[in-house]
């Protein structure tokens, strides 16, 4: 009878590796980050899901490192705790311009700025209220409902479809691309890989049938557009339109769709906090960049170090990847006191980091902004407040921290 060679002896798990999925499904990330904060700010783990990186957890060695672009490199390594994986046909370079360094980064950055100017903003704005509207009208009071699906994504969908000039009966697909692009556990499993692979190609494939009835004609103010009248990105080759795509993509639904779904999960977790908001809309505004902080709709960034540094006192190596914590840095207590609360009068909320720092900070900011800022306007004009029935289904998976489902009831106050 044959004998079974003994199992290798599993690795024990880090308690400080924050990279664990479960601690965001879960919701348990917070203890960890506190950890790290109160005792090792640049942290070293050597084993993890997605092999060695430093952890970097407080605001200031962030900003230090985001003001460094030249020695902290999004290029190298990209934008996730992911790697590459070199020699896999189910893992394709998909290069975007948040994963460029200058000068490339600048020219194509520069391309896509145009449709989030603050004139853009005005303009758009009657359009975005209409359409907020809408949907807060058709939803029925007292009557439970999935506020994810129902109002999160699809006005985050809505406003994509309008961004990409995209067919609007199609727009599903660009949440349902989103989902695939930005869920980075699926770099463990090879058949994964290769279904997120065929997704990202049928997402090409659409687009560029997008692309070509747009070449010739007149520029119109749509994303697509801009792409093919800029000398900095209408010579692109297939992976690089892919990889801006999938970043635009996931960038304007991750980071708004979770807000907004963060408004009404976070306030209805701080009744005080709300009934504040409730008895003066003008807190909308700061009401905004908090809930932006307390969600963090992006837990970190990568960057990869170019040459041998130190930060914080430890010494970085050339090649090493580093996790900025956006998620932890904007619950960092020496710069926002009681981080864990939302508190919607905070004077300092806009110093948050969760749309980054430096020449990669988000492009489209203002625009999440702006929507999510409408979305509280018109909630406080109906009077309408989110009743949360149970927890939600949360994204499990330390890139993309957000819902995937939230059952709630809408009451009037």
């Amino acid at each position: 009878m044959a004998t079974l060679a003994p199992e290798a002896p599993a690795l024990a798990v880090d308690p400080l590796d924050v990279s664990r999925p479960e601690l965001y499904r879960d919701d348990v990330w917070q203890a960890p980050f506190r950890e790290l904060r109160a005792t090792s700010p640049v942290h070293r783990v050597e084993h993890s899901g997605f092999g060695p990186y430093w952890s970097v957890s407080t605001y200031k060695p962030i900003v230090h490192v985001e003001s460094m672009p030249e020695l902290f490199s999004s290029q190298a390594g990209g934008i996730t705790l992911a790697d590459f994986i070199e020699q896999d046909p189910t893992d394709v370079r998909m290069p975007m311009f948040i994963a460029m360094d200058r000068p490339k980064h600048t020219g194509q950055r520069r391309t896509v700025a145009p449709a989030f100017t603050p004139s853009e903003m005005v303009r758009m704005t009657d359009n975005i209220r209409m359409r907020t509207a809408e949907i807060l009208d058709t939803l029925e009071w007292n009557t439970p409902f999935d506020w994810v699906d129902t109002v999160s994504v699809e006005l985050t969908t809505q406003m994509l479809a309008i961004l990409f000039d995209f067919p609007w009966e199609d727009r599903r697909k660009l949440t349902f691309w989103s989902d695939w692009a930005g869920d980075i556990e699926l770099v463990k499993s090879p058949e994964l890989r290769l279904e997120r692979l065929k997704h990202m190609y049928e997402c090409g494939a659409y687009f560029q049938n997008l692309w070509n009835g747009k070449v010739g004609k007149a520029p119109t103010p749509d994303l697509i557009s801009m792409m093919i009248h800029s000398d900095a990105m209408a010579e692109m080759d297939q992976m690089e339109f892919l990889g801006n795509l999938i970043l635009l993509i996931v960038g304007g639904n991750d980071t708004t769709r979770n807000t907004m779904s963060a408004i009404a999960y976070g306030l209805d977790l701080f009744p005080d906090e709300r009934a504040k908001l409730e008895a003066d809309p003008a807190l909308i505004a700061n009401t905004v960049q908090e809930v932006i902080r307390w969600q963090t709709p992006l837990a970190h960034m990568r960057r990869t170090a170019t040459a041998d540094t130190v930060l914080e006192g430890q010494q970085i190596k050339a090649g090493d990847k580093l996790a900025l914590w956006y998620l932890s840095a904007n619950r960092d207590e020496s710069v926002f006191p009681d981080a864990d609360r939302i508190i919607v009068d905070r004077p300092n909320a806009r110093r948050h980091l969760a749309f980054g720092h430096g020449i990669h900070r988000c492009v489209g900011a203002r625009l999440a902004e702006l929507q999510i800022a409408i979305l509280l306007e018109e909630m406080a004009k109906r009077r309408m407040r989110v009743n949360v029935l149970g927890e939600p289904e949360r994204v499990s998976a330390c890139f993309v921290h957000g819902y995937r489902k939230l059952p709630v009831e809408i009451s009037r106050y």
